[in-house]
Order: structure tokens, then sequence, then C-alpha cells
């Protein structure tokens, strides 16, 4: 476990985060998963995320790395009493994929507001996941099986760097990476999206996918309809174009406290969703010697 100097650290880096996108931050939400998780930060990533859509709003994501050896994020959620436990697939797919496949590292998203809300498995990045045998999963929700021909089809099988469930919402999500230039051209990207039932994006929004390299799509658990789409792309400048659009965001990447030196890393991201599009941005906090390089820069 870190000194207890350091998680009073990373803790009150937490709170004054929180305060910059207004959201109310106490130690008897945060301290829980500090005791549960906190014995691996010393070498995690460390990152804190905010988002302008509606249920980003008076919200901080504290999200940190787990390594594998510590067993499932979700079970340690359990026994640190920062979940219920639920008979329900949401709780075995991720066991299911470690099981099947070579996980690089777990990943947890906590919100200092909503607490526990979800865990990865990112994959290694010379060994990304083919949708076509993600589909044989016993757990996996019908969704995927219902699009991974029209994702293969256009180019983007075999380029799975995550999965990652949402427990509290009872969604789910792949992370794709190696958008191709002809794939995010405007009228590529708003045929793929109308194809899967959402709306033509903004030009703004369409400006910025044209940077992204990385998407993942959100899956309900329960039906194949795709939520929402949101592209990525991975930058060091505080006033890229969310920034311009989203005074929020710029103030965020420009005021978030960093202990790990050198350049500041930002990952920029644009959703596309059914009632609304909007921005978000995650900013590394604490990195590691081990950190990927999951999200290209942006051109």
């Amino acid at each position: 476990m870190p000194e207890t100097t350091k998680l009073e650290t990373i803790y009150s880096a937490v709170e004054e985060t929180a305060a910059l996108v207004g959201a109310p931050c106490s130690r008897a939400k945060v301290w829980p998963a500090m005791d549960t998780f906190g014995r691996w930060f010393e070498d995690a990533h460390i990152v804190f995320g905010m988002g302008t859509g509606k249920r980003h709003l008076g919200e901080l994501a504290f999200d940190f790395a787990v390594p594998t050896a510590a067993g499932d994020p979700y079970e340690l959620a359990v026994t640190g009493g920062l979940l219920d436990k639920v008979d329900h697939p949401v709780t075995r797919l991720l066991p299911e994929i470690t099981e099947r496949y070579t996980v690089d590292t777990y990943g947890v998203d906590y919100g200092v507001v909503g607490g526990f809300k979800k865990a990865y498995a990112f994959f290694p990045l010379a060994e990304p996941a083919s949708m076509k045998t993600l589909v044989d999963l016993p757990s996996i929700p019908p969704a995927l099986a219902a699009h991974a021909e029209s994702f293969a089809e256009a180019g983007l099988d075999g380029k799975v760097s995550a999965v990652a469930v949402d427990f509290a919402s009872r969604t789910w999500n792949v992370y794709i990476s190696g958008l191709s230039p002809e794939y995010t051209r405007p009228d590529a990207v708003t045929a793929a999206l109308r194809a899967m039932g959402l709306p033509a994006p903004s030009e703004r929004m369409l400006e910025f996918i044209g940077t992204s390299f990385a998407m993942y799509p959100t899956f309900g658990w329960d039906t194949t309809r795709i939520e929402r789409v949101c592209f990525s792309t991975r930058s060091s400048d505080p006033m890229l174009l969310p920034s311009r659009i989203e005074p929020a965001i710029a103030e965020f990447a420009r005021d978030m406290p960093t202990v790990h030196g050198g350049e500041p890393i930002h990952v920029y991201a644009g959703a596309v969703a059914r009632d609304e599009e909007f921005f978000k941005l995650a900013s590394h906090y604490q990195k590691t010697t081990q950190v990927s390089d999951r999200v290209r820069p942006a051109g």
C-alpha cells in the first residue's frame, strides 16, 4: 500500500480537480475507492475526466489502472463495499474475456459523485481482439453480433483495444483503435452513424472527428441498438478544438493538477448520441513508464 501521505496527495488532487467541474467531493465517497484499490496507485495510470453532456455535468471521473494480478475489479469493488453483488451477465463478461484473451491491464472509472461505474479490460497493443471472436463469449450481449459485420466491412475488425462494462447503467463499450482517414471523412462517418441509427453530426463535431484515431460505441445490454459513439484523439495542446468550443474543457485542460512531469497528456473525445452531442476530456494526473499510447496524437 502506498504511504498514507501519497494517498492523501492523490485525494487532494481529486478534490481540487472536482472543484474545477463543480462536482461535490467528499472523503466519505472517494476514500472507500482508495481503501479498495489504493495499494496499486504507486505505479498506476491515474486520469481525471469530465464532459459537457447531460450525464456528465457535475461529475468528475477518477480513473485508474489495476493490474490483472489484483483480480476482477468488480469482485474487488463488491468486497470493498463499492458495489452490491448481483447475478447478471454484466458481472461475468470481463472474467470471460480474461479467460480467453491476453489482458494487459484492467481499468476502473470511479465517479466522485456516482461511485464505481465502469471496469475495463485492455488488450496488449500488439494483440488487439477481433469482434468475430468476441461475439462467441457466453455473456456478450446481442448488440455486437448485430453490428459486427458492418464494422468488419468498414475495416474495423481485429482492432479492438479494450472492452468496458458500466455496472451502474448496464451498458458496455468496444474500443476500436486505428480509424482510417477514409472512415473519418465527413460523408463517410455521417453515413456510418446514420446506419447505426444516430443523427448526423454538426459541422464542428465533423471537424473534430476528422482528427480522431479511435472510437467506442456504447451498447445497451438487452437491445441491439447503439446508444452513442465517441471519437477520440490525444494531444498535449490544451486548446484543441473542443477547448475552443467549450470553455469548461479549456479550463479543465489548463488548470488540472499533474504529478507526472513533462508534456501534459489530454485525450479529447466527441460523442454523438441519440438526443445530443457533446465533448469529453480525460487528462493524465499520473503516468508510468508502462503507459500505452492507445490513442494516436492529433495530426
